[in-house]
């Protein structure tokens, strides 16, 4: 009631599902500078509202009522209807990367994130990273079944015991940063359940799901699983508890476990980031596109042997909520190798969409179907391997060359030809690494650099990913 009976006659019905909203509030009128109290005005709900390609957007949605017993009311029993959703987050352990992408990912957290968490009722506890490779050291420390998502700051390792009340992690920055904070979920899992890490073959899955706030330049995980660039709308997945169970490989050698990754590339597309990662100095797009022009045009192949186990054609289960289930066909230890010289090799479990390929760098695979797609790229000549690069920019296919080849698969090894003295003298810049034994890959936008054979497995759904 509102005393005003014209407003009734005017008004339209709207039906408000309460799965599309994620707060409410007391509405009141207050004079200028007054922070409690004030008219009670009726309550305000806050929706989630789908727009265009992928887009969210918050709405309010005022609804006015003057009596003070019928609001509280109201905004009790919505209150208790929001806190039974389970997988929306109460409390979240959020790492900002202050590094990423012309250094803005704090802005974008404290401008575009942060008032959404408040606004949901949300508790956050925020580190900011201060080096390559601190999420990881603070994730391996610490208890990880009391957050719902972080970014932490050294000296919060002792403060470790103030933190329990999470339970979900939250990364703001760029593809590299995302990976270590994923990386150290997955170590810290097998930790606890007491694996060894040196060989891990079946690893159990992360405890806790994992929010990515898109920050960085290309950020190819949050666009695949947002299918945009939207700090919003990422932000409002997390809040409404979206939950993707996402593949995750292992990278590892014959003696010990490299790291946890989605993705990567050797040859072209690791050789590139070497030479980036060599010029820090530079503003970001300069140096990426610096290194890729000169990688250009120094392109040269890398010998290896690529072995890998392919994955048979997956048939439809009817059972079991009508999921697909992968039937394995024939022999599951027919391994397949191929010798040559290749100018790229991929190796994904995602698709890896961002804005400079829409469909993907790899289109074939999913977030959560169990495969990895293998894509190899034979030595041609520089004219033939830039028509091969410009098509990942159009809705063409990519692959439809003859030097080519694309495979799903399980495994794969790969091991690189070391050079002979007589060849080593030969290979000047670009390939020195490559000619001492040390060779460069592109994890997930982050260097390695391995000189043996690294050996990639697909675990299907060992993360859960907000999206």
């Amino acid at each position: 009631p509102t005393g005003d009976s014209s407003m009734v006659l005017q008004a339209q019905e709207e039906i408000i599902e309460m799965k599309d909203v994620f707060s409410v509030k007391l509405k009141r009128r207050r004079f200028v500078g007054q922070k409690k109290g004030g008219t009670l005005l009726g309550i305000t709900i806050f929706k989630c509202l789908n727009k265009e390609e992928n887009k969210l957007t918050d709405c309010a949605i005022h609804l006015n009522n003057l009596s003070e017993d019928h609001c509280h009311s109201w905004f009790r029993h919505l209150k208790e209807i929001l806190n039974g959703f389970q997988n929306r987050p109460k409390s979240l352990k959020v790492f900002v990367n202050p590094s990423s992408h012309k250094k803005e990912a704090t802005h974008v957290y404290y401008e575009q994130v942060a008032p959404l968490f408040k606004l949901a009722d949300i508790k956050t506890d925020v580190t900011v990273t201060e080096y390559e490779g601190h999420a990881l050291s603070v994730l391996k420390e610490c208890e990880l079944q009391a957050f719902d998502g972080s970014h932490w700051t050294l000296w919060f390792l002792l403060l470790t015991i103030a933190f329990l009340f999470c339970n979900r992690v939250v990364c703001v920055g760029g593809d590299g940063s995302v990976s270590e904070v994923a990386h150290g979920l997955l170590l810290k899992a097998q930790i606890d359940a007491g694996k060894d890490t040196d060989y891990i073959p079946t690893p159990v899955r992360a405890p806790v799901p994992l929010g990515v706030i898109p920050a960085g330049t290309t950020n190819i995980l949050a666009h695949t699983l947002y299918g945009i660039k939207h700090a919003v709308t990422a932000t409002l997945h997390i809040v409404m508890g979206h939950i993707q169970p996402v593949d995750v490989c292992t990278f590892s050698t014959p003696s010990k476990l490299l790291r946890f990754g989605f993705s990567a590339m050797f040859g072209f597309g690791a050789r590139t980031l070497d030479l980036a990662e060599k010029h820090r100095w530079m503003p970001s797009s300069q140096r990426k596109d610096f290194a890729f022009i000169k990688t250009l045009a120094d392109l040269k192949p890398e010998e290896c042997e690529l072995s890998f186990l392919p994955l048979q054609i997956p048939q439809e289960d009817s059972h079991e909520n009508d999921r697909i289930t992968l039937l394995y066909l024939g022999s599951k230890d027919q391994w397949h190798k191929i010798q040559g010289h290749f100018l790229n090799v991929s190796i994904m479990a995602i698709p890896c969409l961002c804005s400079m390929a829409p469909r993907g760098l790899a289109p074939n695979t999913r977030l959560n179907n169990g495969s990895m797609a293998l894509i190899v790229v034979q030595n041609t000549s520089r004219t033939e391997f830039i028509k091969h690069l410009k098509r990942y920019t159009s809705v063409k296919n990519q692959f439809n060359f003859p030097f080519v080849e694309t495979y799903t698969v399980q495994e794969v090894k790969v091991q690189p030809r070391l050079k002979n003295g007589l060849d080593a003298k030969e290979n000047t810049g670009l390939n020195a690494a490559s000619a001492e034994g040390n060779y460069p890959w592109n994890i997930d936008g982050d260097l390695m650099k391995e000189a043996s054979e690294v050996h990639v497995r697909v675990h299907p759904q060992l993360i859960n990913l907000y999206g």
